[in-house]
């Protein structure tokens, strides 16, 4: 019966999105299939910085003080346009690293590998594990002139851990120091929000110069958040990590 239900509701709602996609009519306020003016649509706006009005084009390297600064048109979306939902996907991986730890709360130690490690493998992780945090912080530093950003930036720096974790039985991360850069961080963002207010009317509304398209000292408040984000997100993953190649000791 269930099985039932569940296909006569998809094929309710398959000939729903089909009707309104070929036959809508102006109560639907869906464009006929391939007849849309992308031009009056909102990522348009945002592809071209003209949410406010702007009308100049956009040049790499020429434009100046333009709505976003930032040459990497996702960076222009998810951390201007739309930054206060960023900082609700930071909250999210919070609350998810929050769980982890109260899960696994209590005095702990790192698991015994299967092989122990041999000189070699240590000395090497540890070269790779410097190129990869240089890396993650190149991320995060450039992430509104090309693609990259905090999140992918952070990940890679948790990465780097990870590695250290797999290559090194006596390796462990400081969660006191991990759980200090987490919590400035986030704390650091939310300051930068609430500045927005005073200074330019908007949570997170950028309230520096935008600076020239294309140059790393650009982009307002853009590459600030992406540092803060950068490090919450390394922090946070790194104790999740911790967390799940320590165990628990007896008594």
């Amino acid at each position: 019966m269930k099985q039932i239900v569940s296909i006569l509701l998809v094929a309710a709602i398959g000939i729903l999105i089909f009707s309104a996609l070929y036959f809508s009519d102006e109560t639907l306020k869906f464009n006929e299939y391939g007849n849309v003016n992308l031009d009056d649509r909102v990522s348009e706006k945002y592809i071209d910085k003209s949410v406010n009005g702007n009308t100049e084009e956009i040049i790499f390297g020429e434009t100046q003080n333009a709505e976003s600064g930032s040459a990497n048109m996702v960076t222009s979306v998810v951390v201007n346009y739309r930054s206060f939902d960023t900082l609700g996907e930071v909250t999210v991986l919070f609350v998810s690293a929050l769980g982890v730890g109260l899960l696994l709360n209590g005095k702990r130690k790192r698991k015994n590998l299967k092989d122990a490690p041999n000189f070699i493998l240590k000395q090497g992780a540890r070269i790779i594990f410097g190129i990869m945090v240089v890396f993650g912080v190149y991320m995060f530093i450039h992430g509104h002139i090309t693609p990259g950003g905090g999140f992918p930036g952070g990940a890679i720096i948790a990465a780097s851990i990870l590695l250290l974790y797999l290559s090194d039985d006596e390796f462990r991360v400081k969660l006191s120091a991990a759980k200090a850069v987490e919590s400035t961080a986030g704390s650091l963002y939310v300051i930068v929000g609430l500045l927005g207010i005073v200074l330019a009317g908007y949570f997170l509304q950028n309230f520096l110069p935008t600076g020239t398209v294309g140059e790393v000292i650009s982009s307002g408040v853009i590459p600030i958040v992406y540092m803060l984000i950068g490090l919450k997100v390394g922090s946070e993953l790194s104790s999740v990590i911790d967390g799940f190649l320590t165990e628990e000791v007896e008594g």
